[in-house]
């Protein structure tokens, strides 16, 4: 079977790769392609994954190539990691969202809008080829804004294009471990959007354990989510919120934190991935024990601003080892062999969330097979989280019609109508500052 990764000279490769090294079984990935448009980042990376297969005979056979028409023929799962303006551009939409006094978080915001504008048509592009050269083939979207991405994706796709993201596993996972269940047995009743959602219940064995947890300062404030809202809040909402959710909830001191910083998330990236890759020039240079040190130090510093204003201290170790890709792995395993099995992902709504259309792309528990992934039956959203859910999806759908349509006036609306938008001529300013750090936003007229 053949994986095609695009965005495969991406840091977080050897993640994917790491866990395919772990399988197999039959009707494996036997064959890798990694495709980027970055020649010196693929060998990097190719490096590393041939140390992470040493002396695994049955290892998958990795090529690299910067032809993405040659990398995804033949694809029977494609892999999207991409991401548009490199980190130099995160830092970017970071700092002119700064500078206006709102966020600039890569997912969540202005951030988020300016990132979706100029990934959405790159996405398209490849959804489009996907459709013609490989017709047959899974797209896993982890291209973020993941919701969005995948939401445009699907126009051309259908349901053969998936997002998938690691924080609604890692929270259940966290919740799960407090209460002393087994994660694996344990159903988390999840929903809302990428990056915007709730866990609501937390079922073992029918009986739903999450009023124990919310009952329990202690067990509340011992885990990440409950250091960081605090339990009075998360009793209030009776819920406990997807850890983006914080810049919501806190957004002023969110954004405070951030204006403070030494640096933004994505200058700190930035120059930590410009020296792995600069190290990686070395041919002598250890290229796994680098990228294991590199990443380290990645996770161990995510949401570090949040974390401070909270005073939620250090990650616990166990929130280290990331998680997506095991989420892909699940993925792939259930389609590809029909190994039926439950997974919080991106899809698109149908009629699982009565608020939003069919074709809004929701983040939910599905159960997955041979045919792709089915989203289940669940309670409808209070109302507090219902108001937020549809005011990000219009926020989305404004970002598509800009992305369609090359208007820079409903590029405008789109950053106008979102709730951590605080005034229109503020909009109207990271349009235009947006416009001036990006080329790739020279469409909008």
């Amino acid at each position: 079977m053949k994986l095609t990764i695009l965005g495969g000279g991406g840091f977080r490769v050897p993640l994917v790769y790491g866990a395919l090294l772990r399988d197999h079984a039959e009707g494996r990935v036997t064959h890798v392609v990694l495709h980027d448009l970055d020649a010196g980042r693929l060998s990097a990376v190719t490096r590393v994954l041939a140390e992470q297969a040493a002396g695994v005979p049955d290892a998958p056979e990795v090529t690299a190539t910067t032809d993405l028409d040659e990398a995804l023929r033949g694809a029977d799962f494609v892999f999207s990691a991409i991401r548009v303006g490199g980190l130099e551009g995160r830092a970017n939409d970071e700092r002119v969202a700064l500078a206006e006094g709102v966020l600039g978080q890569e997912t969540v915001g202005a951030g988020g809008i300016a990132y979706g504008l100029r990934t959405v048509p790159v996405a398209v592009d490849i959804a489009r080829r996907v459709a013609r050269l490989a017709p047959d083939a899974w797209v896993i979207n982890f291209t973020n804004p993941a919701g969005l991405v995948t939401e445009a994706m699907s126009r051309h796709l259908g349901d053969r294009v998936i997002g998938i993201c690691d924080s609604p596993v890692g929270l259940g996972r966290r919740i799960a471990r407090v209460l002393g269940a087994n994660p694996k047995e344990a159903w988390i009743d999840y929903v809302g959007l990428n990056h915007l959602g709730w866990v609501r219940g937390l079922r073992v064995a029918g009986r739903d354990e999450l009023p124990r947890l919310l009952a329990d300062p202690d067990l509340l404030g011992s885990f990440e989510e409950g250091k960081l809202f605090g339990a009075d809040w998360l009793r209030s909402l009776g819920a406990i919120p997807n850890e983006y959710l914080h810049y919501y909830y806190f957004n002023r001191e969110a954004v405070r934190a951030y204006q403070q910083a030494e640096k933004t998330r994505g200058a700190f990236l930035h120059d930590q991935q410009a020296r792995f890759y600069a190290e990686m020039k070395n041919p002598d240079a250890p290229a796994l024990a680098v990228w294991d040190r590199t990443r380290a130090e990645r996770e161990a510093t995510y949401m570090a601003e949040n974390r401070e204003t909270a005073g939620a201290g250090e990650r616990d170790e166990d929130d280290l080892s990331g998680g997506y890709e095991k989420v892909a792995l699940a993925l792939m395993r259930a389609i590809a062999r029909d190994e039926r099995t439950t997974l919080i992902l991106n899809v698109r709504n149908q009629r699982t969330l009565s608020v939003l259309d069919t074709d809004a792309v929701i983040e939910v528990p599905c159960l997955v097979d041979a045919n792709g992934a089915h989203p289940v039956t669940v309670d409808p959203l209070p109302g507090h989280a219902t108001g937020l859910v549809c005011a990000v999806k219009a926020v989305e759908r404004e970002v598509l019609a800009a992305t369609d349509s090359g208007s820079r006036a409903t590029a405008v609306k789109a950053f106008a109508l979102h709730p951590l938008v605080d005034s229109v001529n503020v909009a109207r300013r990271l349009v235009e500052g947006y416009i001036e750090v990006h080329p790739g936003l020279a469409y909008l007229r």
